[in-house]
Parts: structure tokens; sequence; C-alpha cells
């Protein structure tokens, strides 16, 4: 999965922290929501500006950056 083509950062953006390209769902909140039993579908149904691939780069940035 290559994350970087989905995940940015900007200062002016949620204070610099990673988040889904072009929108404020931050990387951060898609592991939150999983971490808390949400299923994919639960968060796609939440926010309608993801898709799959999205929940998937959050999750493979997240592998990286330990």
């Amino acid at each position: 999965m290559a994350y970087k083509e989905r995940i940015t950062t900007d200062p002016e953006v949620l204070q610099g922290k990673p988040v889904i390209k072009n929108t404020r769902i931050s990387v951060e909140l898609i592991l939150k929501k999983l971490s808390q039993g949400a299923s994919v579908d639960d968060l796609l149904a939440s926010y309608p500006r993801l898709c799959k691939e999205d929940i998937y780069a959050a999750l493979a940035y997240a592998s990286n950056t330990w």
C-alpha cells in the first residue's frame, strides 16, 4: 500500500497531524475508531469522504511509523 499517495501533513491542517488527503480526517481518528471496535463499513458510513483504500493507508502509515 502506497500510503504516501493518500496521507498528507500540513501545519495549517489539524496542527500538522497526518490526515487523509483533501480531508480533515486524521489517521489518529481512524485508528482510534478501529481500536474501539468500529468496522471498515462503520467508518465508511460515518465518513462518506473516505474509501476503503484510505483506511488501509492509515493502517499502513501507522505500521510504518513504529
